[in-house]
């Protein structure tokens, strides 16, 4: 491939397949070999791009045109417009939500240029099914400096200077774990990295693990030369088949390489690593939980300390750490701790990878130094919200995590502030809310979850968050009383103290996080039987301000229960006995028309309407 004139980058993430990546790539593929173009054009099916709401997404490197959202019969066009003629084709090339003018590169898109790639630093840039391609961006060469230069002592020295705290959600500093596995002198140890990810909403570890599973693999070797360590496990849930597929295939190519397996680089130093898949329960993302799993038991914590480093796997000492926390190893032992440090706070050190998703323009995978305050996140790399919407809070931490309202938007995303506000960072799911969504509901939707997914063996969290999400209930369906807010304050504090692990001692965060900001939402919920937002049925009756109707049509347009009368330049009205409250209307409205009211008021318009017609 001396000869070839550009790299056509189309990306293979999940995501991207879904929406008929594969397709359009088969598509491209046939018009060039008509065309007697297929040498000139290399076509690489990359890992997970980042841009997942864009997708399918085309990259022509080393140029930079960004093809977004393509269809088999955009390959002809591509092909001869843009490869045979030299003319882009701007109709199928990304522009930023309200903003005309020149059609942007890649490295011209906000959504790109703003971040700091370090644990995706190989996204969409190569083919992660080729070993070739991660050792051309200095792949394994930061496990060969660590084999054959450095003393285990000097690895964890480093990794500890890095100040690296786990990706996962505790924010436990990575070189510590490791020094305290590398002094146990028990044996066998294990090192196994979490890959299940479960939190609604999050995608972080899934798109590492299908972009560049080879970085997976050399952190965990390098950790393990750190403490010893003979046998690697990644646990992967089985939902993620792309995932397992790819892992599967680096794990194999490195023991063909001499990467895995004896006597690696001729080092006399052992290591293995097995794919080990999970069923899905989210509590075996606990760490004791999930090596419960692997030795073939059922998924359940049990009481720490004593700590993994010292009892973990089959009772011998065992260091977890998540994905994202070993794709950041290498380039740190590569580079150095120092240029680590070098992005960050003094205490939240480098970068972190988020999924932001939710109510905003720009949906995926990105990554941002540590401090980057949460508006340049939602804003400038996110794009904003859809369809002028206001922004209301984001969910940081998943299930286990909390609201951040938008009076604290300006806060720095650090361990320390995030965790200040009453969220965490958790693994890195970011769910970006506007003002049609009722808080209340957001809270019940979280302790269902949570309480779906305890294990059941501690009362706290089997018990206590039941009671919890079915208090949730009442206030959202009108049965809501005096003193709930209290009880379900109570009850968060309780759950938290008692709890056996971390899914229980967590599982109240959303309550309580939206109570402290919303409280205000529960009060209208509880005392005068009203949602805001129209999100809880039994406590809203939808209509129509004349004044503010435009007599547009698109509300009636989108109503699936045809209950939107009105002609053009007549103001309309919503028929409240044939309204099934799906709010359809009320997100179609582009002049705030639409209006809600408590459901007590539906006799009120009704007779109103009754006195008009």
């Amino acid at each position: 491939m001396a000869n070839v004139r550009a790299n056509l980058m189309i990306c293979g993430g999940t995501g991207c397949i879904a929406c008929g990546g594969y397709k359009f790539k088969d598509a491209l593929e046939k018009e060039l070999i008509d065309r007697s173009m297929h040498s000139e054009f290399k076509i690489v099916m990359t890992g997970c791009n980042g841009f997942c709401a864009e997708g399918p997404i085309m990259t022509i490197l080393p140029e930079g045109t960004f093809y977004e959202k393509l269809k088999p019969e955009d390959a002809g066009v591509i092909v001869e417009e843009h490869l045979l003629k030299g003319r882009p084709v701007e109709k199928l090339m990304y522009r930023q939500p309200g903003k005309p003018g020149k059609v942007p590169t890649m490295n011209e898109i906000p959504f790109f240029n703003l971040q700091v790639l370090r644990a995706l630093r190989n996204k969409g840039m190569i083919d992660p099914e080729v070993l070739e391609d991660y050792i051309s961006r200095d792949g394994y060469m930061a496990a060969g400096k660590a084999l054959t230069q450095m003393k285990p002592e000097d690895v964890v020295k480093e990794m500890k200077e890095s100040g690296l705290r786990g990706r996962g959600g505790a924010g436990f500093l990575c070189g510590l774990k490791w020094e305290f596995a590398m002094k146990n002198p028990d044996e066998p140890k294990y090192i196994i990295c979490n890959g299940d990810e479960g939190d609604p909403g999050a995608f972080m570890d899934r798109s590492i693990m299908e972009a560049d599973p080879h970085v997976v693999l050399e952190g965990m070797l390098i950790g393990a030369y750190a403490t010893n360590a003979h046998m690697g496990y990644i646990y992967v849930r089985a939902e993620y088949p792309l995932a397992v597929k790819r892992l599967q295939i680096a794990i194999d190519q490195a023991r063909e390489a001499g990467l895995l397996g004896d006597d690696i680089l001729g080092t006399g130093f052992s290591f293995d690593i097995e794919v080990y898949q999970g069923a899905g329960a989210f509590v075996c993302g606990e760490s004791t939980a999930l090596m419960r799993s692997i030795e073939g038991k059922r998924g359940m914590p049990r009481p720490t300390p004593p700590n993994s480093v010292y009892k973990g796997l089959w009772d011998k000492p065992t260091v977890l750490n998540n994905v994202e926390t070993l794709a950041c190893v290498p380039e740190i032992i590569l580079r150095g701790s120092g240029w680590f440090r070098s992005l960050g706070t003094e205490k939240s050190t480098g970068t972190k990878v988020f999924a932001l998703s939710g109510s905003i323009n720009n949906i995926g995978l990105i990554e941002v130094p540590m401090g980057i305050p949460l508006k340049q996140i939602i804003y400038d790399i996110g794009g904003g919200l859809p369809r002028g919407r206001t922004f209301k809070a984001v969910q940081l931490g998943g299930p286990s995590g909390g609201c951040i309202p938008n009076e604290l938007i300006d806060t720095p995303v650090t361990f320390e502030d995030i965790n200040a506000t009453g969220a965490i960072v958790g693994s890195g799911g970011m769910v970006v809310m506007d003002d049609l969504n009722c808080m209340v509901s957001v809270a019940k939707f979280f302790l269902e979850f949570t309480t779906e997914e305890s294990c059941g063996k501690c009362p706290p969290c089997r018990i206590g968050t039941n009671v919890m999400q079915l208090k949730l209930a009442d206030i959202c369906e009108g049965r809501g009383e005096p003193g709930d807010i209290e009880l379900l304050k109570d009850l968060s504090h309780d759950i938290i103290t008692t709890s056996l692990c971390g899914l229980g001692k967590s599982a109240p965060n959303p309550v309580l996080t939206t109570i402290k900001y919303f409280q205000h939402e529960y009060e209208e919920h509880i005392n005068q039987g009203y949602c805001r937002a129209g999100v809880c049925r039994d406590l809203v009756t939808f209509h129509i301000d004349e004044e503010a109707c435009k007599a547009c049509g698109v509300c009636k347009r989108a109503c699936p229960a045809d209950a939107i009368t009105g002609e053009k330049k007549v103001p309309h009205e919503i028929q409240q006995e044939i309204c099934i409250k799906c709010r359809s209307c009320l997100e179609a409205c582009k002049f705030g028309a639409v209006k809600t009211a408590p459901a007590s008021l539906r006799e009120e318009i009704l007779k109103k309407q009754a006195v008009k017609a």
